[in-house]
């Protein structure tokens, strides 16, 4: 019996537009060849950076791309954050931000995450204490682990507490354009007043995980300071790659390939919702409105104990607690991006099956 896996936050292959990056790429190929094999610069692919600055209404000096998402989230650790420094985070939060402040050796105050996202007034009465962060990690879409969506009134309070206690606003914000329901809601940078937010996000959740693409945007004096270190550590990024995301953004593809993107994940969405209710009545989770992940809450369920249960049965999940620095004891995170929805029916089914095994 093969297992059936919510682990990875990975799309599954039939919901990548193939043809479509095959075409990107032979384009790429013949139109800039110079471009597209040479070293470049450590701001990333010119024309990419171009692309990018345009999509967010911001100077070209603003941007940099990098070897997806988390090498921008590296970078950005490495100019803010040393040993000993406060930083927040939201609890959950994407275990390898953890991993990585960690690593650092920062000094990590992590603040509940609710269903409208980072509890704004805890995040507060932290700041009244004393507590000086360098930054706040925030997920503002669809979030990972939890898949909440940050509301539209915290999104406005955390720009003030940012200006007023002078903290960099990290907007992590891959799953941004993966939304399958409800209206989009404008991103903390595009009302950012005071040069507060440094904002990331990646084609790796509407292009394909491979292509390995991501991008910071802020204050070009934070972007520069980030480009130096980019420069040692790499002199360019991966030109092929980034030459051929440029080639398909500026073919009009990606908006084709995000909607058949959003109809996949939908589908799977409500598969899920629909097989938990059945199956696990008593799991509590909000049904997300886009991006890739499922909180659930199994009460009076230590998964721990489920975990080599459920493998038994052939399903797999992450276990709640690895987004956590404490707690999660009876939450899983369930990815549906890589999974269709007659395996997400009989996958839960499985999970059903192992709960009741216990």
């Amino acid at each position: 019996m093969a297992s059936i896996l919510f682990t990875r936050g990975a799309p599954s292959l039939d919901i990548i537009d193939q043809e479509g990056l095959r075409e990107a790429a032979q384009k790429a190929f013949t139109d800039d060849p110079g471009g597209t094999f040479a070293y470049g610069t450590s701001v990333g692919y010119v024309p990419l950076r171009t692309w990018l600055a345009e999509q967010h209404g911001v100077a070209p000096e603003q941007v940099l791309v990098t070897n997806g998402s988390m090498q921008a989230d590296a970078f950005l650790f490495e100019l803010l954050v040393q040993q000993g420094d406060d930083v927040v985070v939201e609890a959950p939060t994407y275990d390898r931000t953890l991993l990585n402040l960690r690593h650092r050796g920062a000094k990590i105050h992590a603040i509940e995450l609710e269903t409208d996202g980072i509890n704004v007034d805890a995040l507060e009465k932290l700041l009244e204490s004393g507590v000086r962060p360098k930054l706040a990690h925030i997920i503002p879409n669809f979030h990972n682990p939890a898949g909440y969506t940050l509301s539209e009134a915290k999104r406005a309070r955390l720009l003030d507490l940012a200006a007023k206690y002078d903290f960099v606003l990290f907007e992590d914000d891959p799953y941004v354009k993966v939304r399958f329901e409800g209206e989009p809601l404008p991103t903390m940078l595009s009302q950012d007043k005071n040069e507060k937010v440094v904002y990331a996000s990646s084609f790796s959740k509407t292009m394909a995980p491979g292509i390995r693409c991501g991008y910071l945007v802020g204050p070009k004096a934070v972007i520069k300071s980030v480009q130096d270190i980019a420069t040692t550590t790499y002199i360019s990024p991966n030109m092929v790659a980034q030459s051929i995301v440029n080639s398909y953004c500026r073919s009009g593809r990606l908006d084709e390939s995000v909607v058949n993107v959003r109809t996949a994940l939908r589908a799977r969405r409500d598969a899920l919702v629909a097989a938990l209710q059945r199956e696990l009545p008593e799991a509590v989770f909000t049904a997300p409105q886009g991006g890739y992940f499922m909180w659930v809450e199994l009460p009076g369920v230590s998964i721990d104990k489920l975990v080599p249960v459920a493998k038994e049965h052939g399903v797999e999940f992450v276990k709640g607690s690895d987004f956590l620095l404490e707690g999660g004891d009876n939450a899983l995170r369930l990815a549906f991006s890589g999974v269709t929805p007659e395996q997400i029916d009989e996958g839960i089914t499985r999970l059903g099956a192992a709960v009741r095994a216990l």
